[in-house]
């Protein structure tokens, strides 16, 4: 484990430091790149967006309100309950994990929440859902449920995962034999996915968390299985109910949900084209593009996630031509074969679920603002949809180097080339730097001499002597800025610091959390590391949390 990024070596997780608090602020979304202005306005000017949702996003108390629009029989309740306790006892779950599902049974609601299966537990925002959903579900009495998205068949979007090696990310792949469309949680690892967990032991030693990834990524697993055994072990204590929608009883029960949705596709497809049209007049965008022979639903044919499509009064599945009829019955006589896309999921799991809420992330609040009009078409509710934690965590190494070169995360923000230049500044021997705080005293205080005389000799010399001078500040942190870019390119210590940071908290120009997988920190500090994020961050900020990681 002895490598650039300081980590120390050792055959344990290092422990975060108990009943110490953790530093935490809260940075808002305005100074973060790439926010939409949907998301933005969602949060912070609901009265524009109120029309596509069903509350606002921070408001406080509502649970009991929404509790009591919930439409859930009986019988689908203890039916549901039921498919839950078989999958989470052959996941292993903890009591608490079967306690919530008898709580399920009994009449409480669910907090949902869901991701696809990546590798390793995927982006670290899959962890932070899960979080979420727990801390929702404490306050309002409900059970948290993480919906493991295993029906989606895009393979490249979950089986890689980045993880921080000092100065640069390194990128874990695992390529799997797979059949084109096929779901990935009907892909099964091969004997490769042995090699990329002994790849990370080698890298982070072995540990309670090393061990746990070699139990549940293993050949004969699938891409949904492993995800779920290692999250049924992680979440133990949290209580969190896992679901697995690739369910063939589960598909039995949703069977109205895809008849309805395809009975009635023409007329929910003309809603969603006209929610594109009002969304791009507001100055929004949809999340999801739809076309007019969209519908809702996929079909599972020869193993493979078709397209259901429909043009001229008939569905098509592949090649395969259906009238209404034709394939109205074939829900009914193989629900199993049925699946919903994006647009139909959050509808389908409100029908599978008591939902008090869902937990989602910006491009799922975007979903929302198109689903509002399926939910009209399709159920009597529109559920509420609720910010996840949004979270970049500092570990002690980059703290200290953030405090070494009076950086803040916003400062990284501007790039890489632009926080090479920061650090170098912050690098530049006293000297030099004393000689340019110089320079730029002198310079004020000469410019400052001549704006008296200027004046009396004719006031409008007064703007040309202030432009001439913002040109020569301009030009005097011109030549700053190459110095530091010059201190950088000399002091690899200097660039290899900057290029850490980067990688390490906003890698790839993106937020830590959406680029960099939950494995690293777990693997780093222990499942420990999960409480302690519970216990510092603030559900009620509403912006983007910074966590500093203290470590012992």
């Amino acid at each position: 484990m002895c490598n650039q990024t300081g980590r120390r070596a050792s055959n344990q997780s290092m422990q975060i430091v108990e009943n110490q608090p953790l530093e935490t602020e809260c940075l808002p979304f305005s100074s973060i790149p790439h926010t939409t202005r949907l998301f933005d306005d969602f949060l912070h000017s609901f009265d524009r967006v109120k029309q596509f949702y069903a509350r606002p996003p921070l408001s406080q108390d509502w649970w009991a309100e929404e509790i009591q629009k919930i439409q859930y029989p009986a019988e689908r309740r203890q039916a549901v309950a039921a498919i839950l306790e078989r999958q989470n006892r052959e996941l292993g779950v903890g009591e608490k994990v079967l306690a919530n599902i008898q709580r399920l049974r009994e009449g409480a609601p669910a907090v949902v929440t869901g991701q696809q299966v990546g590798l390793f537990g995927g982006p670290m925002f899959c962890l932070l859902k899960a979080l979420t959903a727990v801390i929702m579900a404490e306050k309002a009495g409900a059970v948290p449920v993480f919906w493991l998205a295993t029906e989606d068949h895009d393979l490249e979007e979950v089986n890689t995962v980045n993880l921080p090696a000092g100065d640069h990310l390194k990128k874990f792949t695992v390529n799997v034999p797979h059949r084109e469309g096929a779901p990935v949680g009907t892909i099964e690892f091969t004997d490769e996915i042995t090699a990329a967990v002994q790849q990370l032991e080698g890298l982070f030693g072995r540990s309670e968390i090393s061990e746990l990834l070699a139990a549940s990524y293993r050949k004969g697993e699938t891409f949904g299985t492993a995800f779920a055994k290692l999250y049924a072990n992680v979440f133990s204590d949290l209580g969190i109910v896992l679901l697995n929608p690739l369910d063939a009883e589960l598909h039995g029960i949703a069977q109205p949900v895809f008849r309805a949705a395809l009975e009635r596709s023409e007329e929910i497809n003309q809603g969603l084209l006209e929610r594109t049209k009002e969304l791009e007049a507001a100055g929004y965008h949809a999340q999801v593009k739809v076309t007019p022979s969209h519908t809702l639903c996929f079909y599972f044919e020869n193993g493979a996630r078709t397209p259901v499509k429909h043009h001229g009064g008939e569905f098509f599945i592949g090649e395969r031509k259906l009238a209404t009829s034709e394939l109205l019955k074939e829900t009914e006589q193989c629900p199993e074969r049925f699946s919903a896309n994006v647009l139909l999921r959050p509808v389908l799991q409100d029908y599978l679920l008591p939902t008090l809420c869902y937990i989602g992330g910006p491009a799922e609040i975007a979903y929302f603002a198109q689903i509002e009009v399926v939910y009209r078409k399709l159920a009597g509710r529109l559920t509420p949809v609720v910010p996840r934690i949004f979270t970049t965590l500092i570990e002690p190494r980059q703290a200290k180097l953030l405090d070494r070169y009076q950086l803040s995360l916003s400062d990284l923000f501007q790039g890489p080339e632009k926080t090479r230049e920061l650090v170098g500044s912050r690098a530049l021997p006293d000297s030099i730097l004393k000689s340019f705080d110089s320079a730029a005293e002198h310079l004020e205080k000469a410019l400052a001499l001549i704006q008296g005389p200027l004046e009396k000799l004719d006031k409008t010399l007064l703007d040309a002597a202030e432009n001439a001078g913002t040109k020569m500040r301009y030009q005097l942190q011109a030549v700053r800025d190459k110095a530091a870019r010059a201190e950088a390119r000399k002091n690899t210590e200097v660039m290899r610091h900057a290029d850490e940071l980067v990688t390490t908290l906003y890698p790839n120009k993106d937020l830590q959390e959406r680029e960099i997988g939950a494995i690293y920190f777990l693997l780093k500090y222990g499942k420990n590391v999960v409480e302690q994020i519970k216990a510092a961050v603030q559900p009620g900020c509403g912006e983007h949390q910074v966590v500093r990681i203290v470590a012992g």
